[in-house]
């Protein structure tokens, strides 16, 4: 290994893993002197659970489970934490909160609580309805949010991916009280959780404090896991009308998945396209900054990577005059990285960026809780922490190209635009070489 190699920053998490008696899966990585304990936990299955014509369930249960328990209501639950500087909320995939480190008992114990006795109060789930209904009849306003959920729904088809995880407003509408408690009853079991703690503890102290909340957790039944059915990569273009001033802009195609060998690269090229940091990366310097385009303005394939193929997905805002030159911008883009080696020095950039920016993204307990979480989900190897770094040094331009050529599919894009935008405007860019 080069002296290079060696002094790269990486981060290198101590982890213990336990199985629970209940048979939960418990990940601690203890850091002595920490000021705060975080826990997140993972029940697998989320949104993919949800029943035809009450999708948003999962994302109920989990915004709900913290509002009322057998042994305490909302209130009484937020007079415990608060005083610690605690809090724990809830999403459509599980818990997550944090606390004074000398409370982490304090949090487990409600928390345990919490995952395993909601009671989903009637009054607390027709208040946060409300509020869901009200998001959502923003949303069927909003330009931007209407074409994103065209766009996913282009390139996922019937699949759950392609509908938003907190459902629809006809659904939403539908769910009661009843449908809650039957999901967490059905769903949020023990063989399907992983637990992920960081903080100034030992990890077997956490296991024994868990053991003990957790005892009377039902086991439950593993998730079942059905084929994934996606819609053949094409071109194809949709307008979703809106009068407003600006358009929003959706250019892509189905993407990969977490575990492609092609990660690592896949990030660099991503950070050399369209996610590196302030005006670096291609797109941000050349749509917005050189032609003046936009503001925001992105493209990337890893950020949405998951257990299933997440979205090579390009965005930008911009004048409803200017779309076709942002599209055949997008397109030019992802032609010229596999058509041409990316210039030594444009490389570099981007792979100092993310190798010197990788450790600094664990400085919070409750991001390397979250970490935890996905690794075991995504089955990452034991040195991924370090091997990361190394991989992202090593990219070459030809390497970048490989990766360009093998994924980006600039001829078999979804396009989908929000405003007053004309289809063959759109059409004529797409077909534009």
């Amino acid at each position: 290994m080069s002296r290079r190699a060696r002094a790269l920053p990486t981060q290198t998490l101590e982890v213990t893993r336990f199985e629970l008696s209940c048979g939960a899966t418990l990940l601690v990585t203890p850091r002595p002197g920490a000021p705060v304990f975080a826990v997140d936990v993972h029940l697998r299955g989320g949104p993919s659970l949800d029943r035809p014509g009450l999708e948003g369930t999962s994302y109920l249960v989990g915004g709900l489970a913290s509002e009322g328990t057998q042994r305490h209501d909302e209130e009484q639950l937020a007079a415990l934490l608060e005083p610690a500087g605690g809090e724990l909320s809830g999403d459509s995939s599980g818990l997550n909160g944090c606390i004074e480190a000398s409370q982490w008992k304090l949090l487990l114990k409600v928390c345990g609580e919490v995952l395993t006795t909601p009671t989903f109060p009637t009054a607390q789930v027709r208040r946060q309805q409300q509020r869901l209904l009200q998001r959502l009849q923003i949303e069927a306003a909003d330009p931007r949010r209407r074409g994103a959920n065209r766009f996913r729904a282009m390139i996922y088809g019937d699949h759950w991916l392609g509908r938003p995880a907190y459902g629809s407003r006809e659904s939403v509408a539908k769910i009661e009280p009843r449908h809650l408690r039957a999901y967490h009853a059905r769903n949020w079991v023990a063989c399907r959780g992983v637990i992920a703690v960081c903080g100034d503890v030992a990890p077997e102290a956490v296991r024994d404090e868990l053991e003990r909340c957790l005892r009377r957790w039902p086991l439950g039944r593993p998730l079942v896991k059905t084929p994934a059915v996606f819609p053949e990569p094409r071109a194809e273009v949709v307008v979703v009308p809106a009068e407003r001033q600006q358009a929003h802009l959706y250019l892509g195609h189905l993407g990969i998945r977490r575990a492609d060998p092609d990660y690592a690269t896949l990030v660099v090229l991503d950070h050399v396209l369209g996610q590196g940091p302030g005006f670096t990366n291609r797109v941000g310097r050349i749509l917005r900054d050189e032609l003046g385009l936009a503001y925001t303005v992105s493209a990337g394939i890893t950020p949405s990577a998951g257990l299933l193929p997440g979205t090579f997905t390009a965005y930008i805002g911009t004048s409803p005059d200017k779309v076709g030159t942002a599209l055949r911008g997008f397109l030019h883009e992802m032609r010229r990285l596999q058509d041409e080696l990316v210039p030594a020095d444009e490389l570099e950039v981007a792979k100092s960026y993310l190798v010197g920016s990788f450790a600094m993204g664990f400085e919070r307990a409750s991001r390397r809780a979250s970490y935890l979480v996905s690794a075991e989900v995504h089955q990452l190897p034991p040195d991924n922490l370090e091997a990361l770094p190394r991989a992202f040094a090593a990219v070459t331009p030809e390497d970048v190209q490989r990766v360009a050529r093998a994924h980006l599919m600039p001829d078999a894009c979804c396009v989908c635009a929000a405003g007053p935008v004309k289809r063959a405007d759109l059409e004529a860019a797409l077909a534009a070489r």
